[in-house]
């Protein structure tokens, strides 16, 4: 569990063999958060055997997946990765889609329903405009926004104050 001036997150590693034990706490945090007024934040990452079986963490049907259980949780807010594998281990439908990045995307943001989608940033990227490209990518997409950490920090200060910078101009542009 996070905790945050204004804000509460709790990871569930979706598929995983402990997520009996991690959906009990996102209960109970869920409620506290009910309790306090406070939204809450889900860390929703796709783990396990049974999400390897079925084509992996980085697949299409293992993002839906988890942003489907976000939204069968009740979260607030959900933190998925960007689909990016598709492999012949995938399910039907999912195998025989062959979807370009802003179709994947969408499909996963229609999946959380009403909740607030931020996607990661990845593998840290040293090239900026690439940076920028993915953020404007997501929010075309119906994002909520973008939670990079190691996209904006790894990188020398004034780097990284000139990105958030422009990062914070993209986002601007698609008020939610």
């Amino acid at each position: 569990m996070r905790l945050g001036a204004d804000a509460v997150g709790c990871t569930v590693y979706v598929g995983s063999p402990r997520q009996d034990v991690e959906l009990g706490v996102f209960r109970r945090v869920r409620q506290d958060c009910e309790r306090f007024g406070m939204p809450l934040v889900l860390w929703a990452y796709p783990r396990g055997r049974a999400v390897d079986a079925k084509g992996g963490k980085g697949t299409l049907y293992a993002q839906d997946y988890a942003a489907r259980v976000a939204e069968e949780l009740g979260a607030d807010v959900v933190k998925l990765h960007e689909p990016t594998e598709t492999n012949e281990r995938c399910p039907e439908p999912y195998r025989s889609l062959r979807e370009p990045a802003p179709a994947r995307l969408g499909r996963v943001v229609r999946s959380a329903g009403r909740v607030m989608v931020l996607f990661s940033g990845g593998e840290k990227n040293d090239d900026a405009d690439a940076v920028v490209r993915k953020v404007r990518l997501y929010m075309d997409c119906g994002a909520t926004g973008v939670m990079f950490g190691r996209n904006m920090w790894l990188r020398p200060m004034d780097e990284a104050l000139a990105l958030t910078s422009r990062v914070r101009s993209v986002l601007a542009r698609y008020p939610r």
